[in-house]
């Protein structure tokens, strides 16, 4: 990230925001590139985008562009259509894993659930594997949908920090189509950068 140091005008210091639940790649994000702020989670890009400008957080960290799909919607018109300013942006590799409650196996596995992005990035690896794509909100809002379905049938397509997260086990690493899978993240403020 080109400007990852603590902003001087946070409107809220301590406090990003991301679309997705804990364990999502928006959320590693956030853990992994501004570790001193508090990871606050919002369901839709939206409302992250609206609390940042109702100031009830002081950054948000989205992503724009996958390198498999392009972008990333409806994140970056989004953010073209508003008034917040992109203070820094980081291409991020974007490795995707199959999990599964505990017992499940590729055999037993006939869905799986993940935002309609990542789908996107596997959909040969998932064919593959005889696995039919469910969209849901999240990455790691599937993985805990999973989780707490409890069903081997359905797994999820989730970063393998969900799998810790929300106590799955991981099938299969790595099953994006692409070896050079990534998305770009652009850090916003409310403020002037």
């Amino acid at each position: 990230m080109q400007n990852v140091g603590r902003p001087e005008a946070d409107t809220v210091p301590g406090r990003c925001g991301y679309q997705g639940a804990p364990g999502a790649f928006s959320h590693e994000a956030c853990l992994d590139l501004r570790p001193w702020d508090e990871a606050v989670a919002y369901e839709t890009f939206a409302e992250v985008l609206d609390a940042l400008k109702a100031g009830q957080i002081g950054a948000a960290l989205i992503p724009v562009e996958n390198s498999t799909i392009g972008r990333v919607e409806p994140a970056a018109t989004l953010i073209e259509q508003s008034d917040l300013t992109v203070v820094s942006e980081a291409w991020r590799p974007i490795r995707l894993a199959l999990m599964a409650p505990h017992g499940a196996s590729l055999r037993t596995v006939k869905t799986a659930e993940s935002h309609p992005v990542a789908l996107r990035q596997c959909p040969a690896s998932l064919a593959s594997l005889g696995v039919t794509p469910v969209e849901a909100f999240d990455t790691a809002g599937a993985a805990r949908a999973v989780a707490e379905a409890g069903d081997p049938t359905r797994a999820a397509v989730a970063p393998a920090r969900a799998a810790e997260v929300y106590d799955l086990s991981i099938l299969r690493n790595d099953i994006q189509d692409s070896s050079d899978n990534r998305t770009r993240f652009v850090l916003l403020s409310a403020g002037i950068a």
